[in-house]
């Protein structure tokens, strides 16, 4: 039997019906059993303010909490503006602090974004890699996922497209590597 793994689950995304919710569950599912998932909750938490830093805020240790204990982290994103939705940088923010203490350092992240226009929410993505990598986190590399005109890989609220199974399920494969080394 192999060793648990845990990975948290951050979705970029706070619609209830984000087409990255929907990319994120398939990917987990095609996970194998000793991958425990447990997402990071991200749509109630305070604005980061660096004043908070020697406060508790009960949300904020949660997360950070839920960040250290993991042995990776998965981001599925959307793109807002040409990078990354303000929600997921909060979180990003509030686990990189206070100074001296981010979850982040040296933490394995994975990262996927959706879109349904041509580009894959690329540029949200790229956005997304540089902030982690100055928070000296780990990024997978290979396959980079940016999933453009998403909304045609889908039907009635799960991922139809063969193809894209095919990809989603590769990607699910080489996490699970990447996590392991």
């Amino acid at each position: 039997m192999s060793q648990t793994i845990n990975l948290a689950l951050i979705i970029g995304s706070l619609r209830k019906a984000s087409i990255n919710r929907v990319f994120a569950e398939y990917i987990t599912s095609q996970l194998p059993e000793h991958v425990k998932i447990e997402e990071v909750a991200i749509a109630d938490l305070p604005l980061y303010n660096q004043d908070y830093d020697n406060q508790t805020i009960e949300s904020y240790d949660q997360v950070r909490k839920q960040i250290k204990q993991a042995d990776a982290v998965l981001i599925v994103t959307p793109e807002h503006n040409r990078t990354l939705p303000a929600a997921l940088k909060n979180v990003i923010d509030i686990a990189s602090r206070p100074h001296g203490e981010s979850a982040w350092a040296n933490k394995k992240v994975a990262l996927v974004t959706a879109s349904p226009g041509s580009y894959g929410a690329r540029d949200s993505g790229l956005d997304v890699r540089k902030v982690m990598q100055s928070l000296a986190s780990q990024v997978m590399i290979a396959p980079e996922i940016y999933l453009s005109r998403a909304t045609e890989s889908l039907d009635d609220g799960q991922v139809s497209s063969e193809r894209t199974q095919k990809y989603l399920n590769k990607f699910a494969n080489e996490l699970v590597d990447f996590i392991g080394e």
